[in-house]
Parts: C-alpha cells; sequence; structure tokens
C-alpha cells in the first residue's frame, strides 16, 4: 500500500506529481477550484481540511500562498500586504499535529535555508540543479532532514521575472 500524502495548497497539481512519482497516493486541497488536479482533490481551506483530517495522511506537502513574500509583491510599495501570510500559521499546525511534512515557499518567506536549533531542516533548490535553464529560488522546509543538491553556479543573465542572476 502506498504512503499518502496531503498536498495544500495544492493548485494545479505540480508538487503533486512529484510526489505521485515518488511514490505517494497524492490527495490535494485548494480553497480555489482546480479542475484540472490530477488527483484526488477537495476544495476547501487548506489549513481547516489539514486540522479536521490529517490523521489519513503518512505526510504532508504545503505551498502556501507566497506573493506576500515574493520580490515581483514587494516591488511596489503596499502589494505585498495584500496577500495573507501563511508560512508561521501552516507551520505550527503542522507542527502540532507531528507527522513528517515539507513547506515549500520563496526566498524572503522567513523559512529555514539549513538546519537548526529547533529541528527544522531547510534546502534551496534551483531549476538550475536539475538542467533547466532557469534560476527560480525555493525554499523547502521540513521537520525532518533535507540533502540540498550542488548548486551550481550562475552564469547565464536571468529574464526579468526571475529571482535574480546573482553568481553562486
Amino acid at each position: 500500500m502506498k504512503p499518502k500524502l496531503l498536498d495544500l495548497f495544492c493548485g494545479a497539481g505540480g508538487a503533486g506529481v512529484g510526489y505521485h512519482r515518488a511514490g505517494f497516493d497524492v490527495v490535494g486541497v485548494d480553497i480555489n477550484p482546480q479542475p484540472n488536479y490530477p488527483f484526488e482533490f477537495h476544495q476547501a481551506d487548506a489549513l481547516d481540511y489539514l486540522a479536521d483530517n490529517h490523521q489519513q495522511f503518512d505526510a504532508i506537502h504545503a505551498s502556501p500562498p507566497c506573493q506576500h513574500y515574493s520580490a515581483m509583491s514587494n516591488c511596489r510599495p503596499g502589494l505585498s500586504g495584500d496577500y495573507p501570510d501563511m508560512v508561521d500559521q501552516t507551520r505550527q499546525l503542522l507542527d502540532a499535529i507531528g507527522k513528517p511534512w515539507v513547506i515549500e515557499n520563496v526566498p524572503g518567506s522567513g523559512m529555514a535555508t539549513q538546519a537548526t536549533l529547533d529541528g527544522r531542516h531547510g534546502i534551496v533548490l534551483c531549476g538550475h540543479m536539475f538542467g533547466l535553464n532557469l534560476y527560480r529560488h525555493r525554499i523547502f522546509e521540513s521537520n525532518i532532514e533535507l540533502t540540498e543538491p550542488p548548486h551550481p553556479r550562475h552564469i547565464k543573465p536571468a529574464s526579468k521575472a526571475a529571482t535574480g542572476n546573482r553568481e553562486r
């Protein structure tokens, strides 16, 4: 029997497909309709669904809205305040439940990018790490140890929509 993963704030299912390929039975939850979500889907408030249904799952992935922290939202004064700040609230609920979890978000979201003294583990992933011509960084934080692959040096100019072309 496959382990069951709850995909919170699932959107169209990009993360869910990755977990499915890794061997999980995936169930997605999003407040917005997702007619093309490729697995079982529930339209609901993600954190309410988690609180009421967490016992059915072996692990949880959450991608809370990122616009509050996004460099694109922060380029216009006051715009980021129009979006919810849900990372801490999501982490607190996941910690209280005590199952393996991963939160994914953008740089600037205040998530751990390495192991912390309070037991969180964080890594930064970049499209370039996987052979993509894209430097967009995402942070993954978990209550279990994560291993970050090597991060190739950024050598090509990034598009204006990317998160930067800094060398690393």
